[in-house]
Parts: structure tokens; sequence; C-alpha cells
């Protein structure tokens, strides 16, 4: 994960800044504007300021008393299909029934990969036999879904823009026969899901890094100035807006919001975790997820990149900042948190809820209590390793990072940033299987039929059975 500040690249004169908040993190994949500004102070407590809600010194263990207990995890089921980033407009999908023996099928390029001046950013959707796709161009594409062979592409990227040849980001959502696009080009579009053919484009006043939702009627999407901005999927026409607290540090993934009922959850670059009505846009109530660190310059990143996740009446988030938080749906009250540095997506199911941390720790927490099972550091004992610098002055280590995961047949399926698949098992975190995907992956999989769908930085989308 890339951090952008504003919408537009820095001067050069920033990069020893960078460098110097990045030694401080020991990854290359981050940085910070300046992480050595004044803090504001934490010790009066006023209306409006954020204050920490997970006790500085609270480290992750699991619980003594739920050591070799078992928990209930709800039978795995086919998909039939995956429009949105999540899933579902609760960005919510239990327990999937594929690729048991995670052998690759095939894979398929789609376009431009992710490089300097690119990046993959969207997450796969799968609806109607088909496969749908964003490279770091802005291309879609649409792939049967047994094959992989392109059924049909659109470049969408403008041609009448100088500085729109360095914007990136965004995704797809599927909704009623069709797709929508979101971009770091600054629009969002309609395509027909069969044809391609474009229905409607609306330029929207910000880039989008975010992949959309689309729910009754609605594209809802998150621009990197923290507005949530909705449009009509009919027409393209823009309806409300919500202005979240204004953040100049940010990670390049970025969040789509959860919809349950009239509810819509939104996360935002602030570390703001907030429900609004999904008819009008009001606030319903507001949550920052922040943790004050004495140790690390980057927790004042208050981001939570991953899609918050709506399941059973609680709202799951992870904030960069540290903070892994449940919350109640109808009154925004904290049921718990726990200290995680996270950039992906919770995976409730059953009694618990999976989540990665930064440093790749992947943690089985009790839903209702907070409560630890168990916890597998997927980093522990690989190399690390370093990267820029001359002649290793001014190098940063770097070690793996890891995706949002995935429930299937009773294993916990995630990928890397080296190209390695990794299957857990789901009551006990113990290694089962590793698969050589041969490129870096940081788009969680999903699953359709009995097929899971990994798209590669490389821009390849895989395909396992």
């Amino acid at each position: 994960m890339i951090l952008m500040q504003g919408a537009t690249r820095r001067p050069r004169a920033i990069a020893a800044v960078c460098v110097a908040a990045l030694a401080l993190s020991g990854c290359s994949t981050i940085g910070k504007l300046n992480p050595f500004a004044p803090k504001d102070k934490a010790d009066s407590v006023a209306e409006g300021t954020r204050i920490s809600i997970v006790a500085a010194d609270q480290t992750l263990e699991p619980a003594e008393a739920l050591k070799g207990a078992d928990f209930f995890l709800p039978a795995p089921t086919t998909v039939a299909e995956w429009p949105l980033p999540g899933g579902t407009p609760e960005q919510s999908v239990e327990h999937v029934d594929a690729a048991p023996n995670l052998s690759i099928a095939w894979r398929r390029g789609f376009g431009e990969g992710s490089d300097r001046g690119k990046h993959v950013t969207a997450p796969p959707v799968a609806a109607a036999g088909k496969v749908f796709v964003m490279d770091g161009e802005a291309r879609v594409s649409a792939h049967d879904a047994q094959s992989g062979a392109e059924v049909w592409s659109v470049n969408l990227r403008p041609n009448d823009n100088k500085r729109d040849k360095e914007a990136f980001g965004g995704g797809v959502a599927y909704a009623d026969g069709k797709l929508y696009v979101s971009s770091g080009y600054q629009f969002v579009a309609q395509l027909d899901a069969g044809t391609g053919a474009l229905g409607w484009r609306t330029r929207t006043e910000q880039p989008i890094h975010a992949a959309p939702t689309v729910s009754a009627g609605r594209v809802m999407v998150v621009a990197i100035d923290n507005t949530l901005a909705t449009y009509d999927a009919a027409t393209g026409e823009a309806g409300w807006t919500y202005q979240a607290l204004s953040e100049p540090a940010r990670i390049l993934a970025a969040s789509s919001p959860a919809v349950s009922g009239d509810t819509v959850i939104a996360s935002f670059s602030s570390g703001e975790l907030v429900a609004l009505r999904a008819a009008n846009g009001n606030d319903l109530w507001n949550e920052a997820l922040s943790r004050a660190s004495r140790t690390s310059a980057l927790s004042e990143i208050r981001d939570i990149p991953g899609r918050p996740v709506i399941y059973q009446g609680d709202v799951f988030a992870v904030s960069h900042s540290g903070v892994f938080a449940a919350t109640d749906l109808r009154t925004g009250q904290a049921r718990w948190s726990l200290p995680m540095v996270g950039v992906t997506t919770p995976w409730p199911a059953g009694d618990v809820v999976f989540a990665v941390s930064k440093t790749g720790q992947v943690v089985c927490v009790a839903r209702e209590s907070g409560q630890v099972y168990w916890i597998q550091d997927l980093n522990a004992g690989r190399k690390t390793r370093k990267q820029g610098g001359f002649l290793g002055v001014g190098s940063v280590v770097t070690r793996p990072v890891w995706s949002s995961p995935i429930l299937a047949n009773n294993r916990l399926i995630l990928a890397d940033s080296t190209g390695q698949l990794v299957s857990l098992n789901a009551k006990t975190g113990a290694v089962e299987r590793k698969v050589n995907l041969g490129a870096s992956t940081l788009i969680g999989p999903i699953a359709m039929g009995g097929t899971i769908y990994v798209v590669t930085d490389k821009a390849q989308l895989i395909a396992l059975r």
C-alpha cells in the first residue's frame, strides 16, 4: 500500500521526509509526509477531540480461557455471484464452498500492471458467468468465468488531460446487468455487463481510488478528499454527499461503503467510521478508530483502507492507527477493540471474526467478546530484504504484506506481496498449504461457483479450483 498526499504527486523535495518515515515503519510500502510534525495535545479531552479507545500498553495475545476451545463456523455454501468488492452490500460473505484443491486452473493477463505511475487496486467482481476486472490504466474487461477468455474490454482512460496520465485506482461493481466503474481519472461510469457498451459517464470533482458500492439504485464512492458521493445508478446524476474530516496522509488502497437496509457505513482516511442514512446522507453516528503510539509516528496515519463489514448487527473495521474494533450498527457504541495495525478487511463468520495485521499476523477473535482464539504470524522466520538507498545507506527493510482473507471450506485463504498464497486451518491457524502465484498479490481473493479468483499486481487474473 502506498501513501498518497492529496490528488497529485508532490515535489522531489519531500523524498527525504518520506524515507525517514519509512525507516520508522520498517516497511517500504507506506510513508508519511511529515512524521516529525508536533503532536496535538492529547491530555485534555474536549468535544471533537480524537482519543484512543485502546490502552497504549495493550498487546494482542490469545486468551488463556480460549486456548484449545472450539467455536462455531457456518457450513460452506456455493456462491452464485460476487457482484460487489466484498461480495454483498454488507461486504460480508460467511463461508464459501470453492477450490478444495487450490490448484491453478488458468491465468489470463488483462492489461497494464502496477509500476511507478500506475497501480492495480480494483478487486474483481463476478456475476452472470463472467469475472470483471480493471487494470492500472482504467481498462475494464470481462472474462469467461470457466475459461478466462476475454469477452469484451473497454479503455475508459481520458486522453484530454495530461495530468490524468498519472491517475490510478478505482474499481468495479455489478448490479442488474450493469457494471459500474469508479476511477482515479475522476469519473464514475456505467457499462453494459454483457457487451461493455457505455451507458453513462459522470465527471467527479476528485479522484476515486476505491471501488463503488451499488445498492437500492445508488452508486456510492469515497473520493480521496474524504467525500462520500452518491449517483443515480440509472442516469449517473449526482445525489447527496457527505464530507468527512480532511486528512493529508492516507494509504493508496481505499475503502468501499457497506450497506444494511437504510444504513450506510463508510470509513475514511481520517480514521472516522460513520453511519449515514442511505436515503439522504444524514449522519447517525461517528466513531474514531484512532490510537496514539509513542513508538511509531505512522500511527498518526489514521486511515481505514479496508472495507468496513456489517455482520449480525455489528460493524467490524481495522485502522492503520492501530485499532481493530466491533461497533454496534444501530447505536454506534463500541463493543470491543483490540490493538492491531491493519490495511485489510476483516472476515466475520459464525462465532468469530478473522483479521490480518500489517505485520502479517492473522488473528481469530471471538465475535461477541473480542477475546483472541489464536494468532498465526505468517512472516515469522521469513527473510526480510533491503530496498532502495545507495550501498546500503538509506535503504529500508521490507517484509511481505498480506491481502484480506476469504474463508473457504474451513480454510482461511490469503496471498502476499511475494506471490505466495497460503491456506490456514480456520479452527487452529495452522498453515495447511502454500501455492506460488508467480506475482505479487495485495487484493483479497473472491469466489464464484467452485472457483476462487485472484488478481495480481501484474494485471493477471488467476483461477483456482
